[in-house]
């Protein structure tokens, strides 16, 4: 049986709260036949509140912190997101690692709290152009894998999302054989670990959009999407839904 693709939009902080729900109203009022796609909004977290969906629709948070509660300023814990309705909350994204400075442990401490909290990590693993053009590639992946992963005994609750940093709104997009050969990497640690990688979904981010959807979709190893810039545009969002509903139906 196929694994039904799940197609995730990251506004990143874009969109103000009055804009949330209108935004999603028009996206799920483009796409109101689909059977075969699981799809994720994950706005900012003053949207959060604003927005309200049913399958196959979810909304995801773009951060979180491991604590559930304390004297963290700023910080938004997994319980506060959940309250809010969320099922899936995005972790390691590399906006977060590069800028922000998140460490692999920190990211191992959030995965650990989003799973505690009875709901989905998408956790976000990639190279930079210079660790792929000095070959560092698998060893990245693996290092990101095993440390974001450490002591997690089960990983049937989890999304990985590969995301090659050199690709995240630049416009360059890896090609299909890059993205496969990410895929199979990624799939064969989690295997190694969990004794099979086959069962969980790992999604592709760079630069996607209407344009290279249906290749990249079927594209060996690919379980869907998590889009950034083509997310924010209701109707090129919802084409890249529909081309993946079309795939998958075929």
């Amino acid at each position: 049986m196929k694994k039904v693709p799940i197609i995730a939009g990251n506004w990143k902080m874009n969109k103000l709260p009055s804009e949330s729900r209108s935004f999603i109203n028009e996206v799920t009022n483009l796409v109101l036949d689909i059977k075969s796609v699981s799809v994720i909004f994950a706005p900012p977290f003053t949207g959060l509140f604003e927005v309200q969906v049913k399958s196959p629709f979810h909304i995801a948070a773009q951060n979180c912190h491991w604590e559930d509660s304390g004297a963290f300023t700023g910080e938004i814990s997994v319980s506060m997101v959940k309250d809010c309705g969320v099922e899936y909350v995005i972790v390691g994204h590399s906006e977060r690692r590069h800028i922000f400075g998140e460490t692999n442990e920190w990211v191992n401490k959030k995965t650990k709290a989003v799973l505690a909290n009875g709901i989905n990590p998408i956790l976000c693993v990639g190279e930079t152009i210079t660790q792929r053009e000095s070959g560092e590639t698998e060893l990245v992946l693996k290092n990101q894998l095993e440390k974001g992963l450490d002591s997690i005994s089960d990983v049937r609750n989890c999304i990985i999302a590969y995301e090659p940093v050199w690709a995240i709104g630049t416009g360059l997009t890896a090609t299909n054989e890059q993205v496969e050969i990410a895929h199979q990497f990624i799939r064969e640690v989690i295997g190694n670990k969990y004794g099979n990688g086959d069962g969980t979904h790992i999604l592709y981010g760079g630069s996607v959009n209407s344009g290279n959807a249906e290749s990249l979709i079927q594209t060996e190893g690919v379980d869907g999407f998590l889009i950034g810039g083509a997310s924010l545009d209701a109707g090129s969002f919802a084409s890249i839904i529909k081309i993946v509903e079309e795939v998958q139906e075929s």
